[in-house]
């Protein structure tokens, strides 16, 4: 049926917004498609006006719901029961707020008197929710005095090439440095903007003495030139990036740096092996690269610059602070940004979207995904990731519930024309039952997808008739039985007493054990709901 036209609908007293439509073009476009239909959900939404509060209220959760899907990720997705709405995580949240407020504000530019009270109701209203998430997410960190030369050095340098701010640098207990804001920030201000000129890309090899080596070696990448880039100009004392390197820490905590007893600590984690393979690659890549290197040209790759301690430093400062961006040449770089590196992560961070140089400005802007009051810490995303990798690259758990903390699981699958309808999932994980909102049978907290993949393995004998009342319930006895005897084993080999005293412990053993108790959290969280699963089919 044709859509009416926008002066019909003014006509009939009717406000059209549109959010975007699922694309196709997305990966997971079959999977938000059908959660949509099962809600029911449309993109368009005709409003009539004028109309009471509560209509209109409810229909601002309609597209809340909508842009939920719209912006839901893969672990979101997986994890998104069909009768749950939402909120799917903060990031998703921040995301579907901020299209539905962009479109709001938007369509208030050219609205006419009774459209606007319309729209400045909707949008009161988005703000409302907006502010709850944050004050639902506040992670308290007492801020030290912060009294550093190295900083001031760093802000200052700077200031003087272009950087503006709205943010200062702060200490905070348990975090090390980060940024708070200077005044109160809305959503869409621009806390921090740095120019493209201070942007440490591989741009700068052009400058190097190094690039004619460079160009001399097959098959080098231009991450491992960066590294080799950074061991140098760290004690290069007329670098233009000098100040910046001044300010970086002696040493990074990552897990790439943990030590044996930290290592030791991990056992029967699956970190643990992640780390031991991620430690031993570079320590490979060291060794194959840097002695043909010292040995064909010693006088720019000098030994002393170039220890595997040097090394290791790069790799962390790489892991740690580089960012995803994209120049102006609409190339995809990692870089390391100077100053927006001291931001701390979050799970509900202020800023999300920060990747693409600025045509017009040829700046890199930092703008408010959500507001910021004066005095506030100004969080950063790092990406929605687990644990595990936070710990391995950037050597900290993040504070609250991460609804990226997943459990990845390997189960053979039956042949593609056996599975359950409902069951197009390849890969299967699990988390933290404590964040899922279906907590009533049959699921209890399970992922649905994992149960319906497990019940079309169990269930397959070649019948294709429905199974009969008694045998549905083996199959779902069956199913729990399963999820109990993969995760009770890994139970089992995390539940040996540490011999570590935690308050006298080593940085490293400290995170080892904060992982490892999240590990037990998680995995003793699927076994108490698989055995109440397990009882109330009894």
């Amino acid at each position: 049926m044709a859509l009416a036209s926008e002066n019909e609908l003014e006509r009939h007293g009717m406000l059209t917004l549109c959010l975007p439509s699922l694309s196709e073009q997305d990966p997971l476009f079959n999977k938000k498609k059908r959660l949509s239909d099962v809600k029911g959900l449309s993109f368009e939404f005709q409003i009539k006006v004028p109309s009471p509060p509560e209509e209109l209220w409810q229909m601002l959760n309609q597209m809340i719901w909508a842009a939920r899907i719209v912006h839901l990720n893969e672990i979101e997705l997986y994890f998104a029961e069909d009768d749950n709405s939402g909120p799917f995580s903060p990031r998703n949240e921040l995301e579907s707020l901020g299209t539905v407020l962009q479109i709001v504000k938007s369509s208030i530019l050219n609205a006419k008197t009774e459209r606007l009270q319309v729209l400045k109701f909707l949008l009161d209203q988005t703000e409302d929710i907006f502010n709850a998430v944050g004050a639902g997410n506040i992670v308290e960190m007492i801020s030290n005095k912060f009294n550093s030369s190295a900083e001031d050095s760093l802000l200052k340098w700077g200031r003087t090439h272009g950087v503006e701010t709205k943010l200062r640098i702060a200490y905070f207990e348990g975090a090390g440095r980060g940024a708070v804001a200077i005044e109160d920030l809305s959503i869409g201000d621009t806390a921090l903007e740095i120019p493209k000129s201070l942007i440490i890309s591989e741009d700068v090899l052009h400058e190097s003495d190094m690039n004619e080596v460079f160009k001399e070696l097959d098959g080098i990448s231009a991450d491992t030139m960066m590294l080799l880039w950074s061991m140098r100009e760290r004690h290069n004392s007329e670098s233009r990036f000098r100040f910046y390197f001044e300010a970086l820490p002696e040493e990074f905590h990552t897990g790439l740096s943990f030590g044996i007893d930290a290592l030791t600590t991990l056992e029967g984690t699956l970190l643990f092996e992640e780390l031991l393979q991620a430690k031993e690659h570079l320590r490979q890549q060291y060794d194959e690269l840097c002695h043909t290197l010292f040995s064909n040209h010693p006088k720019i790759f000098q030994p002393e610059l170039y220890s595997w301690e040097q090394f290791l430093w790069a790799c962390e400062l790489w892991y740690s602070n580089g960012m995803k961006v994209i120049l102006s040449d609409g190339k995809l770089k990692t870089c390391l940004v100077p100053i927006a590196g001291l931001l701390n992560h979050s799970i509900c961070p202020h800023i999300i979207h920060y990747g693409r140089v600025d045509s017009a400005t040829k700046s890199l802007k930092f703008p408010l995904s959500r507001p910021c009051k004066k005095g506030e810490q100004c969080y950063l995303s790092y990406g929605s990731f687990p644990g595990s990798h936070f710990v391995t690259f950037y050597g900290f758990l993040p504070k609250g519930d991460n609804p990226y903390d997943v459990i990845p699981l390997d189960i053979e699958a039956p042949h593609a024309e056996d599975t359950h309808s409902a069951s197009d999932w390849t890969t299967h994980m699990v988390r933290g039952t404590w964040l899922s909102k279906s907590k009533e049978p049959p699921s209890c907290g399970l992922p649905s997808p994992l149960l319906y993949h497990l019940r079309s393995i169990i269930e397959y004998d070649g019948n294709q008739l429905p199974p009969s009342p008694s045998r549905r319930v083996e199959i779902e006895r069956a199913v729990i039985e399963t999820i109990i005897s993969i995760f009770k084993p890994m139970m089992e080999s995390l539940s040996h007493t540490d011999d570590f005293d935690r308050e006298i412990s080593n940085w490293d053993v400290k995170l080892a054990l904060d992982y490892k108790d999240l590990q037990r959290k998680i995995i003793s969280s699927v076994l108490a709901s698989s055995t109440i699963a397990l009882q109330m089919l009894s």
